[in-house]
């Protein structure tokens, strides 16, 4: 993130779902785009860069599994998080082993979705300061390297 607003994309075929999930983003200060099915979420996708995806888990043209995966291959790096207004213990499970990083049952209480996603943000910012950190010194030893061999 490095300072910017985070971007995220809440996918659910419910309009007042995504209204007020919209309504409670937006008030935090992010950038929010809905999808209404699992086509449109990846149209989207391709388009922007979004940190986090808040998927609902049944989606009338796509199971919401099915486009986690989808999601995870061509943007492995995007939070993505599984509301669902059906928690049982299979579909948590499905949705873990298939790359989500977060299982949110509904309904959703505003805090808790805000705290899981700022926490996931937050472990996505850490990498990413991890992943610089070490292209860094990487770049900085080669550059060392390399002056000494012209020298």
């Amino acid at each position: 993130m490095n300072e910017r607003t985070p971007n995220i994309l809440v996918v659910d075929d419910d309009r007042n779902i995504c209204k007020v999930f919209s309504m409670i983003l937006r008030k935090r200060g992010w950038n929010v785009e809905v999808a209404n099915n699992g086509k449109e979420a990846i149209k989207k996708s391709e388009e922007a860069v979004f940190n986090v995806a808040l998927l609902d888990i049944k989606l009338p043209d796509i199971e919401g599994t099915k486009l986690l995966k989808l999601l995870h291959e061509t943007t492995p790096k995007m939070i993505k998080i599984i509301v669902t207004g059906y928690p049982q213990v299979n579909n948590a499970i499905e949705a873990l082993n298939k790359g989500a990083d977060a299982y949110v049952t509904k309904p959703v209480h505003p805090e808790d979705l805000l705290r899981t996603i700022q926490e996931k943000l937050e472990e996505q910012r850490q990498t990413e300061d991890m992943t610089e950190d070490r292209i860094s010194a990487f770049l900085e030893t080669r550059t060392k390297q390399l002056l000494q061999k012209i020298r």
